[in-house]
């Protein structure tokens, strides 16, 4: 599967195109590279993708503004993968396959189609859009992402702690008498 990992390419506005760019196959996880952040979504075919939307926001949102990373309801939506895309780029990148064996092509359809118009719990570190698709791909939800994220904020949580326990030592040894 290396030929599909690492190829990244912007989305094509050509109608006669009839494989979208990076070849993506049905079941294929695509990596969309917001500008502060990755986006996920699976291909269905014909140009076709789920994805994962803010419930407040149009279909068009895609989980690319901001207010998404915050939000905590989303809804599964199928969407032209060029219009989710944009002007961003993307790439084809089934990055777990050498840990985690795809369910059959026909499987992750079917599980996609089920959840489509289908309003799910959203969560930054613990269901994002990368868990969404992982689960239909793989039947387990993973994402690096939020795994990165969780140490991050573990490394911020520490050095707090650190820092405060230096403080109260600080402190202590100050208000001692000679």
């Amino acid at each position: 599967m290396d030929k599909q990992k690492g190829h990244s390419t912007m989305a094509s506005n050509d109608p006669h195109l009839l494989d979208p760019p990076g070849d993506p196959q049905p079941g294929d996880l695509i990596e969309i590279f917001r500008p502060a952040y990755q986006h996920w979504a699976l291909y269905l075919g014909d140009g076709y993708i789920i994805n994962l939307t803010p419930v407040d926001e149009g279909p068009a949102a895609a989980m690319s503004s901001v207010k998404s990373v915050f939000s905590r309801k989303a809804v599964a939506r199928m969407q032209l993968l060029k219009e989710v895309v944009g002007g961003d780029s993307y790439r084809v990148n089934n990055k777990y396959d050498d840990d985690h064996t795809p369910l059959p092509v026909s499987e992750i359809i079917q599980r996609a189609q089920v959840l489509i118009g289908q309003e799910v719990s959203y969560d930054l570190l613990g269901s994002n859009c990368e868990h969404f698709v992982t689960l239909l791909r793989y039947g387990e939800g993973v994402s690096e992402q939020a795994t990165r994220a969780i140490g991050a904020i573990g490394l911020v949580t520490a050095a707090a702690s650190a820092f405060s326990v230096l403080g109260l030592i600080n402190n202590r040894s100050r208000n001692r008498p000679f």
